[in-house]
């Protein structure tokens, strides 16, 4: 049972606390310049926890097997991330940011998991994009 709980503790943590430090980003720091520090530091954590996971480890046999995926996910996290940014910097609440965003990718990874994945759409799921979409009007509306 741990071993399905840990790792939604440990994204509902890492995400509480990313919400707080983008929103904590200097007023005056560019968001990129803000974003090359901490993929610096990212990296360095990245490399050393490596190392001390994997017994075997080998970080250049790692990258020869490197397709496309780790590229563009590398391009669309800086996306992610300055895109918070700016949300912020926009005026967006750290309390409404994450959810009205998480539920509109929420209902479109209902049909991008039923078109790439073949994942069924069910009953639920579509109560669930009412509800999502209910959310968003009721959590927008002022």
């Amino acid at each position: 049972m741990l071993s399905y709980i840990w790792p939604i503790a440990l994204v509902v943590l890492s995400n509480t606390l990313y919400q707080i430090c983008a929103k904590s980003v200097p007023e005056g720091m560019n968001p990129l310049a803000s974003l090359t520090v901490t993929y610096l530091i990212g990296a360095a954590v990245s490399c050393v926890m490596y190392y001390i996971l994997n017994r075997d480890a080998n970080l250049f046999r790692e990258i020869r097997l490197t397709n496309w995926a780790p590229v563009v996910l590398g391009i669309v996290v800086v996306g992610l991330e300055v895109g918070f940014i700016y949300a912020f910097r926009a005026g967006w609440q750290v309390s409404v940011t994450q959810i009205v965003s998480s539920a509109v990718v929420a209902v479109i990874l209902i049909f991008v998991g039923y078109l790439l994945y073949h994942e069924a759409i069910t009953w639920n799921k579509i109560v669930g994009i009412i509800i999502c979409l209910a959310g968003l009007v009721l959590i927008n509306c002022r």
